[in-house]
C-alpha cells in the first residue's frame, strides 16, 4: 500500500507520541498505597541516626552512692548497662576500668567515660541516666518498729516514711510526730505532724513532702 507524502508524515508524527507515553509510562516511579513513590529518595531525617552529642540535663543533681545508673554507649551493647554506685564512690565498666562516679554530674560522668572510650571507638556517643536515686536518704527515729535510714525512693511524705519503718510501736506519741530540718542558713526547723488529726481528714497539707537529710523524730 502507498500513502502520498502528507500520509507518511502524519504515521511518523503519531508513531512518535506513541512511543514518547510508553517510555514515560515505563520510566515513571510506582507508588505504594501511601501514595509515596516506591523510587523515591527517602528523607535524611527519616533515617536512623545518632544521638546528638548536645544532650538535655538537669547539672543541678550530683550523683550519690548507692544510685544506679543507665548507662549506654551508642551501638555499643556490650559496654551498655544499668549499673549502681558502689560505696567508694566509682563505677567499674569495660575498656573504662574504674571511674569515679560520686559527686559528679550526669554529663561530666558522661564527658569522662567518652573519653576514656576514644582509645578503642571513634567519636563515642555516651548517655548517663539516674535511673534510681538511693543516695539521698532521710532518717527516722524513735519509737517506729524499725527505726533507722532510708532512701527517699522509698517514701516521698511523712506518712510514707512511718509505714517505711513498719509503723508505730505500741506507746508511740502519734500526735507528737515531727521533721528535724536543716535550713539553707544551716539552722534547724521543726516541722509538727499529729498523725491522729491527719488519718480523721484534718489538716491532710501537714503531710508534708519529705526532703534529703530529713529527720523524723516520733517519741
Amino acid at each position: 500500500m502507498k500513502f502520498s507524502a502528507d500520509q507518511s508524515i502524519g504515521i511518523v508524527f503519531i508513531l512518535i507520541v506513541l512511543s514518547s507515553s510508553l517510555s514515560g509510562q515505563v520510566s515513571a516511579p510506582s507508588q505504594d498505597d501511601r501514595g509515596l513513590s516506591t523510587g523515591a529518595v527517602v528523607p535524611s531525617s527519616a533515617k536512623p541516626q545518632a544521638p546528638s552529642g548536645t544532650k538535655p540535663h538537669d547539672n543541678s543533681f550530683v550523683i550519690g552512692n548507692d544510685d544506679l545508673l543507665s548507662i549506654n554507649v551508642w551501638k555499643e551493647t556490650d559496654l551498655s548497662r544499668s549499673i549502681p554506685v558502689r560505696s567508694d564512690g566509682k563505677i567499674s565498666l569495660p575498656l573504662v576500668g574504674e571511674v569515679q562516679a560520686a559527686g559528679r554530674t550526669p554529663l561530666e560522668l558522661e564527658r569522662d567515660i567518652a573519653g576514656k572510650l576514644r582509645n578503642y571507638i571513634t567519636d563515642p556517643e555516651v548517655t548517663v541516666m539516674v535511673q534510681q536515686i538511693n543516695s539521698e536518704k532521710f532518717n527516722i527515729l524513735g519509737q517506729v518498729a524499725r527505726p533507722g535510714s532510708y532512701s527517699l525512693a522509698l517514701a516521698t511524705t511523712i506518712v510514707d516514711a512511718i509505714a517505711a519503718a513498719g509503723g508505730f510501736r505500741d506507746f508511740a506519741k502519734q500526735k507528737a510526730v515531727y521533721i528535724l530540718r536543716q535550713t539553707p542558713g544551716g539552722s534547724e526547723s521543726r516541722i509538727a505532724f499529729n498523725y491522729k488529726d491527719f488519718i480523721k481528714g484534718k489538716n491532710p497539707s501537714q503531710n508534708v513532702k519529705l526532703q534529703p537529710n530529713d529527720t523524723i523524730v516520733v517519741p
